[in-house]
């Protein structure tokens, strides 16, 4: 089967949450975002947001994405027992640390996930074969790569059937390859030996994306999940575009 071109790579597209506000899952919703991504690694959630901010979205027909907030079974399972439609996994050292993370986001035989119940069992049962395929098919695992190790894997972890896609960090990786994070040519030509890595494996390729010029990066390597810009950095601009019509119009 072909490959699909940089064109026709459908793009799904997320509004990155550090922290626990119901209202910006709404403003999601009622700006076209097909769902949003948790930053449980740096930001500001409890087990209890999680599990709340997973119904909303759902509820609202969005899809709920968790950064995992480390690179442990226990981590990776508690968003997935939430109902998380995928894991993002930071701080990937190599292949076999890949293998070892990506198995506890998917249930035997493919993976190691532990059987937990709750809402991804709709609170009743266990299932049977067909509901753990369907699960493994749904739930997507997104290795990041932010280390030296994970990029010069990066081929190889995405051979994983496990792994549905990369999800790149490129501030890590930027001062994990010793630039003190001043960016140029170099870290251009990282990101795109990953999306070309993924693009060879017909797998996802997601990032950050805050600005234009990344928009533009994007459009061009065939990013296919897009985690724009985040809740803070948006009230930011907001406020900041208020003020800034408020001065011109009332006065200084």
């Amino acid at each position: 089967m072909a490959k699909p071109s940089l064109k026709s790579r459908k793009v799904t597209f997320t509004f990155w949450l550090s922290n626990p506000s119901t209202a910006a899952v709404e403003a999601a919703k009622i700006t076209g975002c097909d769902g949003i991504t948790l930053d449980l690694e740096h930001g500001a959630f409890d087990r209890t947001d999680v599990d709340r901010l997973n119904l909303l979205a759902h509820e609202s027909g969005l899809k709920c994405f968790s950064r995992v907030a480390e690179p442990t079974r226990i981590a990776i399972q508690q968003s997935l027992d939430s109902g998380a439609d995928g894991v993002i996994i930071p701080h990937v050292e190599n292949l076999a640390h890949a293998a070892e993370l990506a198995d506890y986001a998917k249930y035997p035989p493919l993976g190691d996930r532990s059987v937990g119940g709750g809402r991804t069992f709709g609170y009743g049962g266990l299932g049977g074969p067909k509901f753990y395929a369907a699960q493994n098919r749904r739930v997507r695992c997104y290795p990041m790569v932010e280390t030296v190790g994970a990029l010069n894997d990066v081929v190889a972890i995405l051979k994983l059937k496990t792994v549905d896609g990369i999800f790149l960090g490129p501030a890590d990786l930027n001062m994990a390859r010793g630039r003190k994070g001043v960016f140029g040519r170099a870290d251009s030509a990282d990101r795109k030996r990953v999306s070309d890595a993924c693009m060879a494996a017909g797998k996802d390729f997601g990032m950050n994306v805050f600005s234009r010029d990344d928009m533009r990066a994007s459009r061009d390597i065939g990013l296919t999940f897009a985690a724009l810009t985040d809740d803070v950095s948006a009230l930011i601009a907001g406020v900041g575009a208020v003020v800034d019509d408020a001065r011109k119009i009332i006065g200084r």
